[in-house]
C-alpha cells in the first residue's frame, strides 16, 4: 500500500475530511465507468488539488468548451473540501468531477486507461507523477496552466532532478508571471508562455454576475467593511478595530465555520452582532451591525456591498484570495505575509496602491483613517479596478496558443 494511502487511512479515523477522501475514493474508478460509457466522445481532463486551483481552471474551461463544445470535460481534485463543494451543485461547463486515486503505478494507469482523456491539464502545481508519467506513456497532450513557480523549490535544487524531469513531461507550460518564465528557461523547459492568473477572468465574471442578498442590501445603512476568510489571529487584530468603529457595519466570514468560535467572536465584540442563519429566519429582517456569515459559498459575492475588505489567512497558512474584492474595485487589507513569494498578487496590489499590509489593530486603523479621505479612497478604487483590468483575458490567450499548436479542425 502507497505509504500516502497508508497515512490517509489512519488519519480518516480522527478526521472528517480524511474520512471523506478515503470512502470518495473508493468510487472513483466504478464512476469512471459509468461516466464514459454515456460519454464516449472526445474528453479534456483538468486536474486540481482544491477549490482555489478550480477557480483558476473554470475560465480555461469555459474557455475550452467555447471553442470544442461537442467535448466532455472531467475534473478530478485530490482535496476533499475541493470536491465536496464542486458536487453540491452542476457545474457550468464541466461534465463529471471525481477523486484523483491516490499516486501509485497501478492506480494511474488504470485511471488514465478508464478516463481515457484526449488531451490533459494539470492546474498550478498539484503535479502526481505517476498520473503525468501514465499521460505522456499514451502520448495524451499535457499541459500545465497558471503555473506559479519560486527559486526555492525542489524543481530547481540540486536534489530536484527527478522533479524537473516531470516538468520536460509537459507539451506547453503556461506561466502566470516573468519570473517563473525565467526559472523554467534557466533549467531548459523551452515551450512556455506568460499567459497570466485565470484567477482575474473568474473573480471579474463574479463582479459582473454576483450572487443578489436582498435580505443583506435592506439592512445596510453605513459603509460596510467585509472581514473574509478570517482566522483567530486576525479578529485578535480585528475585534479591537471593529469595537470602536461605529461608522461601520462589518460583515464576517471565518475560514473555518466553528460554532463555539464563532460564539467566542461576538461575546468579545461589544457591538449587536448575529449569525446570518438566524437573521434569515427572522420574519423582517432589519438592519444589523455585524452580520456573521456561518455557511459556506456567499463571500465572493457579499464584496458587493463592501466599502472595503479584510482578507486574513496572512499571519498562517496563507493569504486567501484578495482578487475577489479587488475585482470589485475596492481597496483590500491583509496581514503581513510570512511567504511573500508565494502571494505574487498581494506585492503587486501594494505597488498599485490598492493593497495593504498592516500587522496590528494600530496599522488597521491608521491604514482606514487614511482611506476615509475621498481622494485616498477614490486613488485605491481606481487602483484596483485598474490591477484587475491589466490582468484580464488569461484563459483566452491559453487556449488560443493551444488551439494553434495542437488543435485539429473539427
Amino acid at each position: 500500500m502507497n505509504l500516502l494511502d497508508r497515512l490517509m487511512r489512519i488519519g480518516s479515523k480522527r478526521s472528517d475530511k480524511l474520512k471523506l477522501a478515503v470512502i470518495g475514493r473508493k468510487k472513483t474508478f466504478e464512476e469512471i465507468i459509468s461516466f464514459r460509457k454515456s460519454n464516449p466522445q472526445e474528453l479534456a481532463w483538468f486536474h486540481v488539488a482544491s477549490l482555489g486551483e478550480y477557480l483558476q481552471a473554470k475560465p480555461v474551461i469555459e474557455a475550452f468548451k467555447k471553442e470544442h463544445p461537442l467535448w466532455s470535460v472531467a475534473v478530478s481534485f485530490f482535496s476533499p473540501s475541493g470536491y465536496e463543494q464542486a458536487i453540491k451543485k452542476k457545474q457550468d461547463w464541466v461534465d463529471f468531477i471525481c477523486y484523483l486515486p491516490i499516486d501509485t503505478p497501478q492506480n494511474a494507469n488504470r485511471f488514465v486507461d478508464l478516463l481515457s482523456p484526449d488531451m490533459a491539464f494539470f492546474i498550478k502545481y498539484d503535479l502526481w507523477a505517476n498520473h503525468i508519467l501514465a499521460v505522456k506513456k499514451n502520448k495524451i497532450p499535457l499541459y500545465l496552466v497558471a503555473a506559479s513557480f519560486r527559486k526555492k523549490q525542489v524543481y530547481f535544487s540540486w536534489y530536484g532532478g527527478f522533479f524537473k524531469q516531470l516538468l520536460f513531461c509537459f507539451d506547453h507550460v503556461f506561466v502566470q508571471n516573468g519570473e517563473s518564465k525565467a526559472l523554467l528557461k534557466k533549467a531548459g523547459i523551452k515551450n512556455i508562455s506568460l499567459t497570466g492568473d485565470p484567477r482575474f477572468d473568474n473573480v471579474y465574471k463574479t463582479r459582473l454576475q454576483p450572487k443578489l442578498f436582498p435580505e443583506i442590501a435592506q439592512g445596510i445603512t453605513k459603509k460596510v467593511m467585509v472581514l473574509g476568510s478570517v482566522w483567530q489571529e486576525d479578529m485578535d487584530n480585528l475585534i479591537p478595530f471593529i469595537n470602536q468603529s461605529h461608522g461601520f457595519q462589518f460583515i464576517i466570514a471565518p475560514h473555518d465555520i466553528h460554532l463555539g468560535t464563532i460564539e467566542n467572536w461576538q461575546k468579545a465584540i461589544t457591538l449587536p452582532s448575529i449569525k446570518y442563519s438566524e437573521y434569515r429566519k427572522e420574519e423582517q429582517s432589519g438592519t444589523w451591525d455585524v452580520l456573521i456569515i456561518d455557511n459556506i459559498g456567499m463571500l465572493s459575492s457579499l464584496y458587493q456591498f463592501a466599502y472595503c475588505a479584510y482578507i486574513g489567512g496572512a499571519m498562517g497558512k496563507g493569504l486567501h484570495n484578495i482578487l475577489e474584492p479587488l475585482a470589485f474595485g475596492i481597496p483590500v487589507l491583509f496581514g503581513p505575509l510570512k511567504k511573500v513569494s508565494k502571494f505574487p498578487e498581494a506585492e503587486i496590489s501594494k505597488q498599485y496602491g490598492c493593497g495593504f499590509a498592516v500587522k496590528d489593530e494600530t496599522e488597521i486603523r491608521t491604514v482606514m483613517e487614511n482611506l476615509g479621505r475621498k481622494a485616498a479612497y477614490e486613488q485605491a478604487c481606481d487602483s484596483a479596478n485598474s490591477l484587475v483590468k491589466d490582468n484580464l483575458g488569461s484563459a483566452e490567450r491559453t487556449v488560443a496558443i493551444i488551439k494553434k499548436e495542437t488543435w485539429k479542425e473539427e
